[in-house]
């Protein structure tokens, strides 16, 4: 078995709808550089630390950041999630995570997907 993370192909086509268009040069391949951007944050590793087989570091981050801040993530996250339908269970983790005082300039950038549906402040 492959230690490489790879989406498949269903995968790929169930969330292809939700991809920005390309303007003028067309993209990478989509397939190659998310399954190296969920590899990269699966395993907590850095983007340089990001194995050959996906491409270049650089193009797994700029993909992440750009569709990040496009809000790509969240719709597709929103979308997966709706098509299930209400859960007939919700559980609590009490895991506790003490972050820097730096962590929270994060959310403004808009870099973590919203957590609930509530409109964003101004």
């Amino acid at each position: 078995m492959s230690e490489y993370y790879w989406l498949s192909e269903d995968q790929i086509n169930r969330i292809k709808p939700y991809f920005p268009r390309s303007h003028g040069v067309p993209r990478v391949d989509d397939r190659r550089v998310l399954s190296g951007i969920i590899h990269v944050l699966k395993r907590g590793l850095q983007w340089r630390d990001a194995p050959s087989e996906y491409g270049p570091h650089k193009t797994l981050y700029n993909r992440f950041i750009r569709w990040s801040r496009l809000g790509v993530f969240n719709r597709i996250f929103a979308a997966l999630a709706g098509e299930a339908g209400d859960p007939d269970q919700v559980m609590i983790d009490a895991t506790h995570l003490k972050a820097h005082r730096t962590a929270a300039s994060l959310l403004k950038k808009g870099l973590f997907p919203a957590v609930s549906g509530a409109p964003r402040g101004a």
